[in-house]
């Protein structure tokens, strides 16, 4: 499987597509016009390891509902996951068996590194 989740309206995700020379095969999904579904989210979810893994803590939601001072489990995260496109950390990038979750240097350089393999 070769797939981007991703969010067209955030300039992170644009910036870092748009950045990639992505190879053909790939399938990108925005989430928002397309949201992810229960059996992604547990894809997901097999190859990072958790659903926190998955989560964005840095969307506004999560500090609007107030869920740093709460006790999440991860059946919450994956609950959070599945009810709205905004905490997904994005991108996320599946190549095979590897998944690569967020925007951070180190992540994009390591999804360079494998697409060039």
């Amino acid at each position: 499987m070769k797939k981007v989740y991703y969010l067209k309206t955030c300039n992170t995700c644009t910036r870092i597509i748009n950045a990639i020379n992505w190879p053909s095969g790939f399938e990108f999904q925005d989430i928002k016009q397309n949201p992810i579904t229960v059996k992604q989210v547990e894809a997901m979810h097999q190859l990072s390891g958790s659903y926190e893994a998955l989560f964005s803590k840095r969307a506004k939601l999560y500090k609007e509902m107030d869920l740093k001072n709460a006790n999440l489990t991860e059946t919450d995260f994956k609950q959070y996951l599945l009810e709205h496109y905004t905490f997904l950390s994005r991108p996320v990038v599946i190549i095979n068996h590897q998944i690569f979750i967020g925007s951070s240097k180190k992540t994009i350089e390591n999804l360079k590194a494998a697409l060039s393999e």
